[in-house]
């Protein structure tokens, strides 16, 4: 007879453990949905899902380009406000850093494009940050999709060290 009671008393007991474990899962999710919806509603998602959480602000991202030599690379993930946007379809963006300097972001495997009427509105990219020397050929063909003048496009003569940045995902903030 105490045998059974034992065996019954464990049985309840690990019922017990199991259903509160299960209503801290159940828990969890529900938050995890709360914040999933709470970003969904601030930001629209362009290419690979991502969050918003531990991006850094652009300021921190200046001190990191600075330490980079031509052909470097990190991965990063950064705050900014969008400058320019390509004009013909979207394929490129230019956000602005605190020191003036600007990062040219392109879209990994131009897998996805931005909205061409985004300039002023925060973004979060990404992706890859490096940088590049640009060819005299490359700037004239980004002044031209940025309707840049016919002056302005000729005046280009010299290639030109250029922060960049290949996005694989990227944020609009709404």
């Amino acid at each position: 007879m105490k045998k059974h009671t034992l065996l019954l008393a464990l049985f309840f007991g690990l019922m017990a453990c199991k259903n509160e474990s299960k209503s801290i899962e159940e828990n969890k999710i529900e938050t995890k949905t709360e914040s999933k919806d709470v970003a969904q509603t601030n930001y629209k998602s362009f290419g690979k899902q991502i969050i918003a959480d531990d991006a850094i602000q652009s300021k921190s991202m200046v001190q990191h380009y600075e330490t980079l030599k031509v052909g470097d690379s990190i991965d990063a993930k950064m705050v900014a406000k969008v400058n320019e946007v390509c004009k013909a379809k979207g394929c490129w963006m230019k956000l602005s850093l605190d020191n003036g300097e600007q990062v040219m972001v392109k879209f990994k495997d131009y897998g996805f494009f931005m909205p061409k009427d985004i300039a002023g509105k925060e973004v979060v990219v990404n992706g890859k940050a490096y940088v590049k020397e640009v060819s005299v050929d490359e700037q004239r063909h980004y002044a031209e999709d940025g309707g840049e003048t016919k002056e302005a496009i000729a005046a280009i003569t010299e290639p030109k060290r250029t922060y960049s940045f290949e996005a694989d995902g990227v944020l609009l903030k709404q």
